[in-house]
């Protein structure tokens, strides 16, 4: 050994500081990068989960047309403009008519509520707890600014849209080319792992999109359909906004049902009861039924750790972070399953796409 060089044993132990206190670096910036970019993180997974949503959807209408998956992806791009454009059209006028009334409905049927339960001794506490009405408009006028993504307001809401849709159409078109960009960049011993922990999640999440998809169009036609045959008002925007909420197990149906059971109960109490009936028929339906169909296809989430988890994106990335909550808890368990307990611990624990019935 060379005079002046230093021992073989010291050189590994300044390598093995070297490298734990670069990767503690590296950590820390990647906290960072997750902080302050949540709301641009967010949007790419959400452009993530558009792209798997047309790439399953082509991939089942290639195999049962027996065409290319580039034919079958203008397929359903056009058949979704088709039918996205048309009901549009049609439907644009009322929605934006009920729309508008549901923010004045809502709070007025809050005061009525109010004013109701001031004639009541035991119920007169609670009327200290209802927001006012000016607070509730504040509120409905805020949700979407408060949405989360990238861009704010109204205005940045449709540019939210409209960024998911061509970035998750340009990933749909080439999901080899990115999905192969990413596994160069891990070790080449840990490519095939790596590979078939995002083709598992691919998988599972384009799965859960597909059923949960079926699931809201079920959800806000059965909702609008039966409170118009009810006879609440504005029967239309609330179906609409049942079904988009249906995208978020537990929470999503309960933020749906308030303002129907509120117009309901301001019209006559007994309208009210029957509101609430509806709702929980079609939420036992898709309970019983419609959930335990999508989860035999991907992965099955405990209600509390999905319901924890929702708190957890919530309080940390606004009303984005409760949305996607689900689909990042899906994934977060996939990989603690293939990375930990199969990797790490050894235990052969059935992975989602193994449990297929």
């Amino acid at each position: 050994m060379p005079a002046g060089s230093p021992h073989p044993i010291e050189r590994s132990f300044v390598q093995r500081v070297a490298i734990v206190y670069g990767l503690g670096v590296l950590f820390m910036l990647a906290l960072a990068a997750l902080w302050f970019g949540a709301d641009v993180l967010l949007l790419i997974f959400a452009c993530i989960l558009f792209a798997l949503l047309l790439h399953e959807l082509s991939r089942r209408l290639a195999a049962r047309l027996h065409c290319r998956r580039g034919i079958a992806l203008a397929i359903v791009v056009v058949v979704l403009l088709a039918v996205i454009g048309g009901g549009g059209v049609l439907t644009a006028p009322q929605i934006g008519e009920q729309a508008a009334k549901l923010g004045t409905v809502v709070p007025e049927t809050i005061e009525q509520l109010r004013a109701a339960v001031q004639k009541n001794a035991l119920l007169r506490s609670l009327a200290t707890d209802l927001p006012s009405s000016e607070q509730i408009r504040k509120q409905l006028l805020s949700l979407v600014p408060n949405a989360g993504l990238f861009f704010s307001g109204i205005l940045g809401a449709l540019g939210n849209v409209i960024i998911i849709a061509f970035v998750g159409l340009y990933f749909a078109a080439q999901p080899k080319v990115y999905l192969d960009g990413f596994i160069a960049l891990i070790p080449q011993a840990r490519r095939p792992r790596a590979r078939a922990v995002l083709d598992e999640i691919g998988h599972t999440l384009a799965q859960w999109l597909v059923g949960k998809s079926v699931s809201m169009v079920v959800v806000g036609c059965a909702t609008a359909i039966g409170l118009s045959l009810l006879g609440v008002p504005l029967a239309l925007i609330l179906g609409v906004i049942a079904g988009l909420l249906d995208f978020i197990p537990y929470v999503g149906p309960l933020m749906a049902g308030v303002p129907a059971v509120l117009i309901a109960f301001s019209i006559n109490p007994t309208l009210g009861v029957s509101t609430i009936a509806l709702f929980a028929a079609i939420q036992l339906l898709e309970g019983y039924l419609v959930s335990p169909l999508i989860e035999a296809k991907t992965v099955s989430l405990p209600p509390a750790l999905t319901v924890v988890m929702q708190l957890l994106f919530g309080a940390l990335f606004g009303l984005a972070g409760v949305a996607l909550a689900t689909p990042l808890t899906a994934v977060l368990v996939i990989l603690l399953i293939m990375l930990y307990v199969q990797d790490v611990l050894g235990d052969d624990v059935k992975q989602p796409s193994q449990t297929d019935s």
